[in-house]
């Protein structure tokens, strides 16, 4: 009977699968109340803005780069709605539309940045970070409350699984962008030429790919997406203020990273960012549960599993390159 061998591309999303429900075990096994569907559920519920913006940091990661402008962006989603809801008393579905221009068109300057004049994608980004806090403090410098009713109702509305089970609208639009990522990244031509571009980015241009319109779209696939976080993050606060979800983008990069994305570029699953995610959140659930713990200890715990998951990623890669290796050839005269 042959071994049954596992494809290494899978082992980090696996480990983290079951790095989750090793959490959850031990939470349910320590704590009462916390095997639950609700627990489960509220991790969604609390997290779905991360969620979302973590999608895109893996795309970004898989084609090689990476985007520190996502979490500034969702602060200035919020300010852009609020603003839109309140000084220019717009319809909300015109404020959801000039909040996703506004993102898209951040996106896609970065992208053309980096693309066409060769910026570092963490230079550019930074910089599109910088820019968008600042425009958080040029449209308002204290907090603006979200009072329109469409919000009120988005932020209230819970939706009933089962008895004693529920999530909110959030959720349902988080799952339909994960269904929506999952089906770009692995059914398209645009999600294969961007593993193509993140594993050998000069291979892929002499295979003849759109190499530079991918990357542009990526990135403003990616301000778009973190429109959308904020819309979702409004939901949440029904507030906007300019310090709104600082380091949130260190957050993506940590769920992508524990959810099995390469920080090299070309391997990688989207669906891994979000179990990367449910890992953060369920540390600080039990942290809330042990009650005599600093939050700051999520911090600590998920620096840990990013150094180990960066040790795996390290050791499969080199087992890779050792696969890939040719022997020399002996020649007999």
């Amino acid at each position: 009977m042959k071994n049954l061998q596992i494809n290494s591309k899978f082992v980090p999303l696996l480990i983290t699968i079951g790095l989750f429900l090793a959490l959850f075990a031990a939470g349910s096994v320590s704590y009462e109340g916390f095997f639950s569907m609700q627990v489960v559920l509220n991790l969604l519920v609390d997290n779905a803005f991360l969620i979302i913006v973590g999608l895109s940091q893996a795309l970004v990661i898989i084609l090689g780069g990476i985007d520190l402008s996502c979490g500034a962006l969702i602060a200035l989603s919020s300010m852009v709605a609020a603003y839109s809801l309140s000084h220019l008393n717009l319809h909300p579905a015109l404020a959801v539309l000039a909040v996703l221009i506004v993102c898209s068109a951040f996106g896609f300057v970065q992208g053309w940045l980096i693309t066409y004049r060769k910026f570092q994608p963490f230079i550019a980004t930074l910089c599109g970070m910088f820019v968008a806090r600042g425009l958080c403090f040029m449209i308002n410098q204290d907090t603006v409350p979200i009072t329109d009713p469409f919000f009120v109702t988005m932020a209230t509305t819970r939706i009933k699984l089962i008895p004693g089970a529920a999530i909110s609208t959030s959720v349902i639009i988080a799952l339909v962008i994960v269904a929506l990522y999952i089906y770009i990244a692995h059914f398209t031509k645009f999600g294969r030429a961007v593993y193509a571009i993140g594993g050998n980015e000069q291979s892929a241009r002499l295979m003849g790919l759109p190499v530079d319109r991918t990357k542009v779209l990526a990135y403003t696939l990616s301000g778009f997406t973190s429109g959308l976080a904020g819309i979702v993050f409004c939901f949440y606060m029904l507030s906007a203020y300019g310090l709104n979800a600082m380091a949130l983008e260190m957050d993506a990069i940590a769920a992508a990273v524990i959810g099995g994305t390469l920080m090299t570029g070309g391997v990688g699953f989207v669906i891994g960012s979000v179990f990367g995610v449910m890992i953060e959140g369920i540390m600080q659930t039990l942290i809330t549960f042990q009650g005599d713990l600093n939050s700051w200890w999520t911090r600590i715990a998920v620096a840990f599993l990013l150094c180990v998951f960066i040790v795996v990623q390290r050791v499969l890669v080199l087992k890779r390159e050792a696969k890939k290796r040719i022997r020399p050839v002996e020649f007999i005269a």
